[in-house]
């Protein structure tokens, strides 16, 4: 028995690699309750796993399992599955599109919204208050739990590479029209060739194979390529961020620690954005330049976006699951057909007509 419940079994949803990272924390939250902890992962996300005791299931058994809660990091959610619907988000907001797109878009489909802090939280309880279906409640986001924990073993690791250098993080979307990685190419691979300072690669995992080829071809003695999952380590390796318009930036900050930007859409007074690929070094050299009011920037975002700096968000997740079960949100109103609808094409989608 663990917080005064019986041992319970929970399904952790996916539909995207980037995904893991922020499920891991939880899995691992989860067991150390006793609860068992099993995956639904799909599209781009199938045939990944979480380390064991998490079991991956199949639809079929993910409907057999009645689970307490499912938990989402996805857009979506299997409706037709018994248990809570809890979002989590596969990312910050970071205005890559209008609100009634982007971040604060309400699918109906969702008992409760797990929010990441203040700028995420108060945009939702309005959308609460006026839709009557669903629950918001600040609790820091799971995937950062690592960030502030004491130790990171591959975090080290990547350190030691730099062999006392500096170290960069290149991370970069795939959305095309923002993304940074075609656009940066021969400029990163002039500064790695340099060898000032170590550079940590990594790319969406949506982004082109052809793009991937190129930039793993960057590692060696001044660079180390570093998958989606390992992208939280990387982080905590890293002195400054170089990205375009990802919410890795928005993580990344959270840390309070420098990031350049490379045609943001939504630039701010924390980021140093620049638009000529021939302004790399000097974009560098500034971030890695004392900075008093940068650095107060960059900490009153950090702030509004993420203030929780304990490492335990996941538990916040898992005791708001706990008050939505027990009815402390008093009672929501009926999810809208939207919400249905986008239900049953997750149905023909799996192949799934059973109760």
């Amino acid at each position: 028995m663990a917080g005064g419940l019986l041992m319970a079994d929970y399904l952790l949803f996916a539909t995207e690699r980037y995904a893991l990272p922020i499920l891991c924390p939880l899995a691992e939250t989860l067991q150390a309750r006793g609860h068992g902890v099993h995956t639904l992962f799909i599209r781009g996300a199938a045939g990944a796993t979480l380390p064991a005791p998490a079991r991956p299931v199949d639809v079929r058994e993910a409907v057999a399992l009645r689970p307490r809660a499912v938990l989402s990091a996805a857009n979506d959610v299997p409706g037709f599955i018994a248990g809570a619907k809890v979002q989590l988000f596969h990312g910050f907001n970071v205005e890559k599109r209008s609100d009634s797109r982007g971040h604060f878009r309400v699918r109906g489909q969702f008992d409760l919204y797990c929010t990441q802090g203040p700028a995420t939280t108060a945009p939702f309880q309005a959308l609460a208050a006026k839709a009557g279906h669903f629950a918001v409640v600040e609790t820091g986001w799971p995937k950062l739990d690592p960030l502030f924990r004491a130790e990171d073993a591959l975090a080290t690791t990547l350190r030691a590479g730099a062999s006392g250098r500096p170290v960069v993080l290149f991370a970069s979307t795939f959305t095309e029209r923002l993304s940074a990685a075609p656009h940066l190419f021969d400029a990163i691979a002039a500064e790695v060739a340099r060898g000032e300072r170590f550079w940590l690669l990594t790319l969406h995992p949506k982004c082109a194979p052809a793009l991937f080829e190129r930039y793993r071809s960057l590692a060696g003695a001044n660079a180390a390529f570093v998958e989606t999952e390992q992208l939280v380590s990387a982080q905590r390796a890293a002195d400054v961020l170089l990205a375009d318009t990802t919410s890795v930036v928005s993580e990344f900050v959270v840390q309070r620690k420098p990031v350049v930007t490379f045609r943001n859409r939504a630039p701010k007074p924390h980021m140093l954005d620049f638009d000529d690929p021939a302004r790399l070094g000097e974009q560098l050299a500034a971030a890695f330049a004392p900075d008093p009011a940068r650095d107060a920037a960059i900490a009153a975002y950090a702030d509004s976006i993420h203030p929780w700096r304990d490492g335990r968000s996941s538990e916040r997740v898992l005791a708001a699951t706990d008050a939505l079960l027990a009815g402390e949100f008093g009672r929501l109103r009926r999810k809208p057909l939207a919400g249905a609808w986008r239900s049953l094409k997750l149905r023909r989608e799996l192949g799934y007509w059973g109760r």
